[in-house]
């Protein structure tokens, strides 16, 4: 059941990496937008300039206006075991059938149901228009629900053999088939059902509201520590996507009134108390370093070159982008303690933030969401929040430095880089050598790797199912005991394994959507010769 539930989770990033950018683009052109930033001249409607930046504003609302769409097309990447850009179709089909279904239904049947279809679908009427299609407004829930259940169908019937007189209607069409008339019970449900569930997200929305800075600390603390365990995709997902704190999730709401937002002089808090689920960004940006720090001032010196070559991209990473894996698993298995503090910090430092005043979209990185979306449009009227978050931010770097080089050094535990640790910090010198020793290497380094992972991992007869996050291989194998030890994966390149059951995680990095492409194609491959092990190919 985990495994699965990891699955879904990994599998529900692949439309998420799609909105960095989008808010980006969004925040930027509302900034230039702005007169106290360009004048009042380029503001003007008859500018060509504003009439340019509106229509690129425009083009970046695509992802934030259609986000069940996205969400319902993008799962089937993840979830499908074969075949998945035939599976996306046949997801993008059956989600159309559905929602036309429910207009059918509401229109005809909608006294019923206690849904008036003859109202506008304006925020707060529970209606929306998706695809042209004026249906209940379920958000990303219904999409995700229809999306994995049409996966499923995929996965179960698109290998079925028909008949020969029917053969046309096997593979996409036969999946598409049988969701049609699965559509129709389940669109009867969701009128039925969702009314209701619609009143319980508004009774979910006012108790967090007035849940304040526990609230915060405790979903920041959730957001961190499940991280190991790929669950914290269900925590976050929800709110900054989904219903659970405002109508359309915080990133949709903030990028619609980030222009208002920027205009009044009035707290944001005030304005936005939501946004306090939208702090765990900042352990990101300001926990990052002084993790990284605390590691560099406790190893040895000899070893501080070498460690320096591997926190500064992995610190930048996370202060960039908001990717935090390649830094916080070099460390989570070598002493778990340290990471369960570090959430402990993380969910501090945003219930600081938020009794002192800040809230915003600052779930992110610098570049994606820091500068564009809250600092640059804001500054001019809420300077002082900005400011005031910048402070409490530094002074947790620090804090985050002192605990974690006194825990080291009271403990001394084996970060990378002591004098007496068996932690071995693998540079891309040493990735070459081992890759270069391994029976699977080619020129390619992506297709080295993968095709290192694939034997470590008990070849293709052990993979039952591959998916993956931002940063990590999600692998389900038949037999646990056929798997290599982790210092194998790590010498391949990997920053650790986590092992659970039969689900294992490989933790990647960026590049892991590219490593599982190779990964799958080569599972394709039939083997013409038995390869020596790993053990004695990286040994």
């Amino acid at each position: 059941m985990l495994s699965q539930i990891q699955r879904f989770g990994g599998a529900m990033f692949t439309p998420v990496l799609l909105f960095p950018f989008s808010g980006m683009v969004v925040g930027i052109a509302i900034l230039l937008q702005n007169p106290m930033f360009v004048g009042e001249s380029l503001t003007s409607p008859d500018c060509l300039f504003a009439q340019i930046i509106h229509i690129i504003e425009e083009g970046g609302w695509t992802v934030f206006k259609n986000m069940p769409l996205v969400f319902a097309i993008g799962l089937p990447i993840g979830l499908a075991k074969n075949a998945q850009a035939r599976a996306c179709l046949a997801v993008l089909m059956s989600f159309l059938t559905w929602n036309y279904l429910i207009n059918a239904m509401g229109t005809t049947w909608g006294g019923f149901f206690g849904v008036d279809f003859g109202i506008d679908p304006v925020a707060g009427s529970g209606l929306t228009m998706m695809a042209g299609i004026k249906t209940l407004d379920t958000s990303i829930i219904g999409a995700i629900v229809i999306s994995g259940f049409v996966t499923a169908l995929h996965n179960r019937f698109f290998d079925k053999t028909l008949p020969t007189c029917l053969g046309i209607f096997q593979g996409t069409s036969f999946v598409v088939i049988v969701a049609f008339f699965a559509m129709i019970p389940c669109a009867w449900l969701t009128l039925f059902c969702w009314p209701k569930v619609q009143v319980g997200i508004e009774s979910l929305q006012d108790f967090l509201r007035t849940s304040g800075a526990l609230g915060v600390w405790v979903y920041t603390f959730l957001e961190r520590i499940l991280i190991p365990t790929g669950l914290h995709h269900f925590v976050y997902g929800p709110f900054m996507f989904g219903p659970a704190a405002v109508e359309g999730g915080i990133g949709v709401y903030w990028a619609q009134h980030l222009h208002e937002f920027s205009q009044t002089t009035e707290s944001i808090k005030t304005l936005f108390p939501e946004g306090g689920f939208g702090l765990f960004g900042n352990s990101k940006v300001f926990g990052a370093p002084g993790i990284a720090l605390a590691f560099y001032y406790t190893a040895s010196p000899a070893n501080r070159k070498k460690i320096a070559g591997l926190l500064i991209p992995a610190t930048l990473t996370a202060i960039l982008v908001g990717v935090t894996e390649p830094l916080e698993f070099t460390f989570l298995f070598i002493c778990p303690p340290l990471f369960a503090l570090h959430a402990v910090l993380a969910a501090t430092m945003a219930t600081t933030m938020y009794l002192a005043g800040v809230s915003a979209n600052l779930g992110g990185g610098l570049i994606d969401t820091f500068i564009p979306q809250v600092w640059l449009p804001l500054f001019y009227n809420h300077t002082t929040m900005i400011v005031t978050q910048i402070v409490i931010g530094l002074i947790f770097t620090g804090i985050y430095f002192v605990v974690f080089r006194w825990l080291i050094l009271r403990f001394n535990l084996k970060t990378p880089g002591r004098e007496d640790s068996e932690v071995k910090l693998y540079t891309k010198a040493d990735y070459k050598a081992a890759r270069a020793q391994t029976a699977a290497a080619t020129p390619d380094a992506k297709l080295s790797q993968a095709a290192g992972f694939l034997q470590a991992l008990g070849g293709a007869g052990n993979i039952e199912s591959v998916n993956n996050c931002a940063t990590r291989l999600r692998i389900t194998v038949v037999d646990i005991t056929r798997m290599e030890s982790d210092d194998i994966f790590k010498a391949l390149g990997a920053h650790g394994v986590v092992r659970r059951g039969n689900a294992v995680q490989v933790i990647v990095g960026l590049h892991v959507p590219q490593v599982r492409d190779q990964l799958e194609s080569l599972m394709k491959i039939p083997l013409t010769k038995p390869s020596q092990s790993m053990t004695e190919a990286v040994s």
